[in-house]
């Protein structure tokens, strides 16, 4: 599979693990914003690179990139204003948003090719 590929997977298992917690928030990966899409590319590029990274990695990588476009902590997400209620340290994340993370990362490394 193409990193696209295995991005486009991440997303839409994320998505399902979002509706089974009831964050609707997800959209599918075809109407999604590219910075969504983006997003889910840089953390595949991530672990593709570097296969002993753990989701704490993934968490770290996210967060460094959404301060720099701007985001800030808010108890709500909310993408108009840039906030975000995970811009906090991976340990200070909830147990069902740390998922998310161990998630994305077995995803992608089940995905990669086996010489990889």
């Amino acid at each position: 599979m193409t990193n696209e590929q295995i991005a486009k997977v991440c997303h839409e298992v994320n998505r399902a693990y979002c509706l089974s917690i009831g964050d609707e928030s997800q959209l599918p990966w075809n109407d999604a914003p590219e910075w969504v899409k983006d997003s889910a590319r840089a953390g595949v590029a991530l672990h593709s690179a570097d296969l002993s990274l753990g989701p704490e990695a993934s968490h770290e990588a996210w967060m460094r990139h959404k301060l720099a476009d701007g985001w800030v902590f808010g108890w709500e997400k909310n993408a108009e204003r840039k906030e975000h209620p995970c811009l906090v340290p991976f340990d200070a994340l909830p147990r069902e948003q740390q998922a998310k993370d161990f998630i994305f990362q077995a995803v992608v490394h089940a995905l990669l090719e086996p010489s990889k």
